[in-house]
């Protein structure tokens, strides 16, 4: 009967996340962070994508080579997406009128987060840091929704 019921505790305790931390602000400015990533490319805003990013940001995809089929690990950094940031768009041709932006909290700690972007073509995993009192991406690993799309 002990056995059934420590069993059970660690099955219900083992399902529940432990936030540290985690306050309301938090979340907003973890979610502030993802949608300056993106907003920064609708409007052309360098200074926006410069928020949001940790000046050591790696950005990862897979891309496939066409003539050998081979596929590897495509990297971008924090300045190259300041620098993209401040032109990708500046058509206004590459998001639709009502661009999509589907932010998803996925786990935050005291000074960690992981997000999930949905963003029109795009799907973003982000890793977030707190530091000096300010969420900053760190990682993000993407892709298209047509992985077809990645050559």
């Amino acid at each position: 009967m002990i056995k059934t019921v420590a069993s059970m505790l660690v099955l219900i305790l083992g399902g529940i996340t432990f936030s540290h931390a985690q306050t309301k602000s938090d979340s907003l400015a973890i979610r502030q962070a993802a949608l300056d990533y993106i907003e920064s490319q609708h409007q052309p805003d360098s200074a926006q994508m410069a928020r949001c990013l940790h000046p050591r940001l790696v950005k990862r995809t897979f891309w496939k080579y066409p003539r050998q089929q081979r596929e590897y690990l495509r990297e971008s950094h924090a300045d190259e997406m300041v620098l993209l940031a401040a032109s990708y768009n500046i058509k206004g041709d590459k998001f639709p009128p009502n661009p999509r932006k589907e932010v998803i909290l996925l786990d935050v700690s005291s000074n960690t987060a992981s997000v999930k972007l949905y963003a029109d073509e795009w799907i973003d995993y982000m890793h977030l840091v707190k530091l000096n009192n300010e969420w900053k991406i760190v990682n993000v690993l993407w892709q298209f929704k047509d992985a077809n799309r990645h050559q």
